[in-house]
């Protein structure tokens, strides 16, 4: 039966987004229509997961999500978040590594919604463009999300919290809302395999941007949060971590 799940789900996948693809182009035509519609792929795949898969979710701090657009510190351990983020926070833009933009279909996508890509070998670089294209996300009224560890971290550990984010929240005066998950306990990396069962989203209060004095006090707030949730909310699925309660050791990468 997840043999048959996974098969139906790549199928539909496949199809649709190649379909879709024409409708992302024509859309390029329209002011934000990129936006729109590389949001509807995201959304309609997101609900592939849940009906196809059986890979539901619940969402905690829903309430907590504030009305003027702010930076996503969010937890990164598979693909899902990169659809649910989508689904849950409007006109959002992404950070991420500008090798993602050269994968067929998704990496286009990304690109055209104007996802802010920076070059990980030069840190001094990805900074500037982290400010610089934030600065014009934020003035176009979207929100921005960032993966503080950079990468898809096993469930059980956790990466280093880059203050990339912090910076650009201390910079443009933008509030953090920090985000804990273990959707990597259904989804592992570069599976192609995902399994039904419940991801935990918890959405914590926003960390108000001059809440530390230095970008790097500022990231420990947020990971220190995140960090204490997923304690609570992993060790439920297929892949969960040996120890589920016991604090997370770091990975370097």
């Amino acid at each position: 039966m997840l043999l048959l799940r996974n098969l139906i789900y790549w199928f539909c996948l496949c199809v649709f987004s190649l379909v879709w693809l024409v409708v992302v182009i024509i859309s390029m035509l329209i002011p934000k229509g990129v936006t729109w519609t590389t949001t509807a792929w995201a959304k309609v795949l997101f609900w592939m997961l849940e009906h196809i898969i059986g890979l539901k979710y619940e969402v905690i701090g829903r309430e907590n999500i504030p009305r003027e657009p702010g930076i996503v510190c969010c937890k990164h351990q598979s693909g899902w978040e990169t659809l649910a983020m989508l689904s849950f926070f409007p006109d959002l833009a992404f950070v991420a590594k500008r090798e993602l933009f050269r994968i067929p279909i998704f990496g286009w996508a990304l690109k055209w919604r104007g996802t802010i890509g920076i070059d990980r070998n030069n840190p001094k670089a990805a900074n500037a463009q982290i400010i610089s294209q934030g600065k014009i996300c934020h003035q176009k009224g979207m929100w921005i999300c960032i993966f503080p560890e950079g990468t898809r971290i096993k469930p059980g550990y956790r990466g280093h919290y880059k203050k990339g984010a912090a910076r650009m929240a201390q910079t443009l005066q933008i509030d953090l809302v920090p985000v804990a998950l273990n959707s990597g306990e259904f989804w592992p990396k570069n599976s192609f395999f995902k399994y039904p069962g419940k991801v935990t989203v918890v959405i914590g209060a926003p960390v108000h941007y001059a809440a530390a004095q230095t970008p790097e006090e500022l990231i420990q707030l947020c990971e220190r949060w995140i960090e204490d949730q997923q304690v609570k909310i992993q060790g439920v699925g297929p892949f969960a971590p040996v120890n589920p309660q016991v604090p997370t050791p770091i990975v370097q990468h």
